[in-house]
């Protein structure tokens, strides 16, 4: 059946149609608060965001699959991308958590789902809006296939909005894509020309990027199972964030908290019996702000396959015990890989700057 058949065998369907709603009862249950305290002292920001990447991506997976499994019960959906999430308040973990979660947009096989993260009160707490790319998929292993999907009706402006919105985002990545591979402008030349010349005055102590990196290993085993025979996609950007954050520590002299995913992307499915080795590095730094990219390289037990199956881009900020924004030491590429990387995260660092501004 193509996708037009199946958009004329199945009722419209509109985005408020596939709204989710889960709610973490963090106020109530004692034992889950406790899991998802950073420290078990009464500070600000005392919410292990990792845990909370983990759940967004089963909410996630819970909205897209419950629109694909409308037209094909068997099928499965996928994590392809996060973008962009931006923390725009501090997370109180005495408080409950509500994840309210939509498809804006629905592609050939690929699906929107957004998610807006909040904490009931007087006033809601906004805590962040977040935008997962799903693909669905029918079949196991080499014969796994995507499968055509039904656009949504969009009934109303908030809606056509929103899936504009969407399309716009990813215009927007490719464009950021596209940018990666220009040579540095005049000014960034100068940027990077400026952080070289100032590692031959006599006497340099400054923090080289080569030496700001942190990696551990991991072996994939049946308890972190999702789909059959494949490992769920949000243990692993959970394990890449907390390596993440610590290696953010490496520069940040006082307290190091998240404040942006730039972007995850999902390359490759990873198995159980894999060894995972994942990499963080400490690239970009702006006056509080630490750019931290992570890495998962996948080598299948037979060691067959040695892959990438993650890549990773966080923004942290170092903050003192009042949540004020400290400095940071500048952070010294010294090859023309670091080079690459420093450049990278200093372009899309902007981007992030001027989406904040304008929000």
């Amino acid at each position: 059946m193509d996708k037009k058949q199946l958009h004329q065998d199945q009722p419209g369907i509109r985005p408020v149609d596939t709204s989710l709603t889960r709610t973490l009862p963090l106020q109530s249950d004692q034992d889950l608060r406790r899991r998802f305290m950073v420290l078990d002292e009464p500070i600000p920001a005392n919410t292990r965001f990792g845990l909370l990447l983990e759940v967004l991506d089963k909410v996630a997976e819970e909205t897209a699959l419950s629109y694909v499994n409308r037209f094909y019960p068997d099928a499965r959906v996928v994590t392809a991308a996060i973008d962009n999430i931006l923390i725009r308040s501090n997370t109180d973990v005495n408080r409950d958590i509500v994840f309210n979660a939509r498809i804006n947009h629905v592609g050939r096989s690929s699906l929107e789902v957004g998610i807006r993260v909040e904490q009931p009160g007087e006033p809601v707490s906004h805590i962040a809006s977040c935008y997962f790319t799903m693909v669905a998929r029918s079949g196991m292993g080499e014969d796994a296939v995507s499968v055509a999907l039904p656009p949504l009706e969009y009934a109303d402006e908030i809606e056509k909005e929103r899936a504009r919105k969407t399309l716009a985002r990813r215009d927007d990545y490719k464009q950021q894509q596209a940018v990666l591979l220009e040579p540095p402008s005049r000014e960034e030349y100068q940027m990077l020309n400026g952080l070289h010349v100032a590692q031959e005055a006599a006497g340099f102590a400054g923090m080289l990027a080569g030496r700001l990196v942190a990696d551990s290993w991991e072996i994939m085993y049946p308890e972190q199972e999702n789909v059959p025979k494949k490992i769920f996609g949000g243990y692993l950007i959970r394990r890449a964030f907390e390596l993440s954050s610590i290696c953010s520590e490496l520069v940040a002299p006082d307290r190091s908290i998240v404040v942006a995913v730039n972007r995850i992307n999902f390359f490759q499915p990873v198995r159980m019996g894999d060894k995972l080795h994942y990499t963080s590095r400490v690239i970009y730094t702006d006056d509080s702000y630490v750019c931290v990219e992570a890495g998962i390289e996948r080598i299948s037990r037979d060691r067959a396959v040695k892959a990438l199956s993650n890549s990773c881009l966080f923004t942290f900020v170092n903050v003192d015990r009042a949540m004020t924004r400290q400095k940071v030491p500048t952070v010294y590429p010294t090859n023309y890989a670091e080079d690459t990387r420093y450049l990278a995260a200093h372009r899309s660092h902007q981007a992030l700057v001027r989406h904040i501004r304008d929000i």
